[in-house]
């Protein structure tokens, strides 16, 4: 972070930081991200609409904060000893309601990010690309153990199939995402793709 961005962010408090992010969430359910505009999130958090874009300077940067604040640390710390234990470990950190209404959430986002490069490129920035290096570290330690070999083509793919298991469920089975569908996905689906026996 630059100093620049630091001083820009000492402005707000935490708490107030907090209060603006749940804030934007909510509106975000409510209306969607099109119709998601800086005026309604400066009248809902009364703010000024200058002090928005002095924090965060636009509206896609804004979401994408907002849902980085509220999601459970990722990958960041878990270290149980095993890939599964990992991979558990990181399903297992929203209780079934929270995941349901971000499995919700990213829904709308999704179809959002097509027509909106910016979003897109925040979401890469901010969220995507931090998370894909701290879910990396967990796939090499796992090789590093010898619990995958390195040359395993699924490896590439470990993301991809839990996103869609996670994006998919409501689609295919018309459910939402739950602890036990993708613990049972992990179980049945990922680790026999990377030669990991579940025992």
């Amino acid at each position: 972070m630059t100093e620049a961005s630091t001083t820009r962010r000492s402005r707000i408090t935490p708490e107030r930081e907090a209060e603006l992010y749940a804030a934007v969430l909510d509106l975000l359910r409510e209306v969607g991200y099109d119709a998601l505009t800086m005026d309604a999130v400066a009248a809902r958090t009364r703010s000024s609409k200058a002090t928005l874009y002095r924090q965060w300077g636009g509206k896609p940067e804004l979401v994408v904060k907002a849902i980085r604040h509220t999601k459970p640390a990722g990958a960041t710390g878990i270290d149980t000893g095993s890939l599964r234990g990992d991979l558990h470990t990181l399903t297992s950190q929203e209780d079934d309601c929270t995941m349901q209404q971000n499995a919700a959430l990213m829904r709308g986002l999704f179809m959002a990010v097509h027509g909106n490069p910016d979003l897109l490129q925040a979401f890469k920035e901010l969220l995507i690309e931090p998370e894909m290096e701290e879910f990396r570290r967990i796939l090499r330690r796992a090789v590093d153990r010898g619990e995958v070999r390195a040359d395993r083509p699924a490896l590439d793919y470990v993301v991809h199939m839990l996103v869609g298991a996670f994006a998919t469920r409501s689609l295919i089975d018309d459910r939402p995402p739950t602890k036990a569908f993708l613990t049972s996905y992990i179980d049945a689906v990922v680790l026999p793709a990377l030669g990991v026996p579940v025992t």
